[in-house]
This record gives structure tokens, C-alpha cells and sequence, in this order.
């Protein structure tokens, strides 16, 4: 899936510019050449979405050399942990390629870079009712899919959602979407109470966390609040971990009364679809449908910040760092 760029022959060599994370807690800019060739598209990026837990742990140099493997992202150049060219949110317009793709706003799982070659496959058309700067939160949405999916949530469930990162936030705002579902979002920031108000959803801190939910989704990745989600669960409730805390590990009390309420504790990751979903779901189908949902204006909400593109290497840090960062959207010339 990956390395697509080293395996076609050259036929025009243009460049790029692209965000490489050149080692521990260190951004740079670098030169990408780009050899074109018939079977793929070049894409001049608009935007660029910073996916805060994952980019997070990859900057730290916190992923696992056990997931080295299953942690690759598409298009990622360079190893774990550095220096690496990681990133899947990129949204731009086609300028070569096929006639009835050029000129089409794209969204493609692809690391921060300015341009960007790619087969024609990848590149998603965005719905013309989804304003382009929104469309980068295409995968932390195609991930919150998922969740719901394992989760299993019905019409009229009692549900809490416990961490209100946007991943945490868009599964609040899919599960409020079903009949009858009473969702809440819980989360140490307060000021995440107006982000679930407008997500169409309610909201508690942990000390005030409903209990005897029917589902509870724990995307907080904290210890801490695996447990005030576990405290949520009603008896033979199902509790979704989403977070993924790389090499931290994790202190989880299962004493009191978890056996007792017979209680599910599931992973939930986005790289496989569930199980019931696979003889008619894959990646792409999902993807798309990850970003025709995407026309609620309510979403803006889940942006909290946006860069230039060249200030990358000066502000990643600072970003990744700021507690109140929801999805920091990367703007680069071409929608300048």
C-alpha cells in the first residue's frame, strides 16, 4: 500500500515540499521529488488535518516496535520511529490525471506535503455538499464509524462517550444521531460542555458521569478514564476502548464489582472493519460514507486552530502539546 512513488517508472519529475518528523519532538521541512507517471494523480493540498493522539505518539517516538508494522500509514516515507513522514488527512485538487477526476476536490490518506502523486484509487472525491476545509476530518470520522460499529449502539441506549477528543466527540454525535439514544460526553474540560451542547449531546465531568449505560465508549486514553467508563457500564454493558496509548502502559482495577456485572471489554481500531460488516463493507466504501456525513455544519466545531503550512516545523509541538486542541487544520498555498 505504501511506497507507491518508488515502484513507477519516471516519466516527469516535478518537486514538492513535505513535514517530516525528523527526530524526537523535531519538525521538518523537506524536498519530495515527484515521478509522474499514467496510473497516478498529482494532487496540489489545500488542507491538512493533525490527527492530535496518534500524531502525538508518533512525535514522542511512543509507538511500540511490536506495531512498527500495523501503525504504517499510507504514503508514510521513513521509519519508526524517526525520522518518519507521517499523516492521513489530506485534502486538495487534482491538477493531472484522468479527465473526469482533474479539477475534483480529493480527500486521500496521505502525510503532510504540499503535492502529492497517488493512484487514482485513492483519491476520494469530496461531496459537493462538504465545504473543502471540513473534509479533513474524513478519517478521525471513518474511525468513529468503526467504534459505533463495534459498539453496537440501538435506538433508546443510555450511552457515554468518555473523553471528548474529536474522535470521542464525532462517535457523541453519530450515536446522538440514532432514535431515542441519550448520549453523554464526559471529559476534565469543562469547556468541552459547549462542544457536546452543539454536537447535540450532554455533557458531565467524570465525577458526575451517568452510570447504568447500556454503552460506553472510553477515547479519553487515560487511565483514569478507562475506569470512570468501566464505573459507567450497567450490568452486562458493552464498554469499546478506542484510545491507544502506544508504550504507556495502563493500571485498570477489574476488582469490586466488573465480574459481578458481567461487563464486555472490547478493543475497537480502525485498520480492521468488524467482523458482521466485512462480506459487504471495505476500506473505501466506509471512507466514502465517512465523508458524505461530513455536510453537518455542526463539525466546524470540532476545529479548533489552523497553520500555515511552512510554520509547521516551529508550531507542530506547541499544537500537539495544548490540551484544548481538537483537529488543527494545516493550510498551504495552493488555498492561500
Amino acid at each position: 500500500m505504501l511506497s507507491h512513488m518508488g515502484q513507477v517508472a519516471t516519466a516527469r519529475m516535478s518537486s514538492a515540499q513535505a513535514f517530516w518528523i525528523a527526530g524526537f519532538r523535531k519538525g521538518q521541512i523537506r524536498p519530495a521529488a515527484l515521478a509522474s507517471d499514467a496510473g497516478l494523480v498529482e494532487v496540489a493540498t489545500l488542507f491538512t488535518g493533525i490527527s492530535r493522539g496518534t500524531e502525538s505518539l508518533v512525535f514522542d517516538g511512543a509507538v511500540p516496535e511490536s506495531e512498527w508494522d500495523r501503525m504504517r500509514c499510507p504514503f508514510q516515507e521513513g521509519q519508526f520511529s524517526f525520522p518518519i513522514k507521517y499523516g492521513y488527512a489530506a485534502v486538495g485538487v487534482v491538477v493531472a490525471g484522468p479527465e473526469d477526476i482533474r479539477g475534483r476536490t480529493v480527500f486521500v490518506l496521505h502525510p503532510h506535503q504540499d503535492r502529492f502523486l497517488v493512484p487514482a484509487a485513492m483519491a476520494i472525491p469530496v461531496p459537493a455538499e462538504v465545504p473543502v476545509a471540513r473534509a479533513v476530518l474524513a478519517a478521525n470520522t471513518e474511525t468513529a464509524i468503526n467504534i459505533v460499529w463495534d459498539a453496537r449502539v440501538a435506538p433508546g441506549d443510555r450511552v457515554a462517550v468518555v473523553g471528548a477528543g474529536v474522535v470521542g466527540a464525532l462517535v457523541g454525535w453519530l450515536c446522538a444521531r440514532i432514535p431515542g439514544t441519550a448520549v453523554t460526553l464526559v471529559d476534565i474540560n469543562e469547556d468541552r460542555r459547549a462542544l457536546a451542547s452543539t454536537l447535540g449531546c450532554d455533557f458531565a465531568m467524570p465525577d458526575a458521569a451517568p452510570r447504568d449505560c447500556d454503552v460506553v465508549v472510553h477515547a479519553s486514553a487515560t487511565g483514569e478514564g478507562l475506569a470512570t467508563a468501566i464505573a459507567s457500564a450497567g450490568i452486562e454493558a458493552r464498554i469499546v476502548e478506542a484510545s491507544w496509548y502506544g508504550n504507556r502502559p495502563v493500571t485498570l482495577d477489574l476488582g469490586g464489582a466488573f465480574h459481578s456485572r458481567r461487563l464486555q471489554l472490547i478493543g475497537s481500531q480502525v485498520g480492521q472493519l468488524p467482523t458482521e460488516r466485512r462480506p459487504r463493507w471495505n476500506h473505501a466504501r466506509r471512507l466514502k460514507t465517512a465523508l458524505g456525513l461530513l455536510a453537518d455544519d455542526r463539525l466546524d466545531a470540532l476545529i479548533s486552530g489552523e497553520t500555515q503550512f511552512e510554520r509547521m516545523p516551529d508550531d507542530y509541538a506547541r499544537i500537539l502539546a495544548e490540551p484544548g486542541t481538537l483537529c488543527h487544520r494545516i493550510r498551504y498555498k495552493a488555498h492561500s
